[in-house]
């Protein structure tokens, strides 16, 4: 592999880590009231599995391109 390519995939992975790693945060932030009755009944394990499944989604769909970097599938 380049060192071109290996730049292109950091600058990939960096890029859909970061995006991952918020829409976790926002899925966390959006299920927490859903999970709850009261503030002291959140369900922290369908919380988190939630925002498990978001971020995971999140790079599954930055395999079909991230418009912040150059996607490594290009040739």
């Amino acid at each position: 592999m380049t060192e071109e390519k290996k730049s292109i995939w950091k600058a990939w992975l960096k890029c859909a880590g970061v995006r991952a790693l918020k829409t976790f945060a926002q899925a966390l932030i959006a299920a927490l009231p859903t999970t709850a009755a009261t503030l002291g009944s959140i369900d922290w394990c369908v919380a988190i599995s939630t925002a498990c499944v978001a971020a995971i989604l999140s790079l599954l769909t930055s395999v079909a391109g991230l418009p912040e970097a150059e996607s490594p599938w290009k040739e």
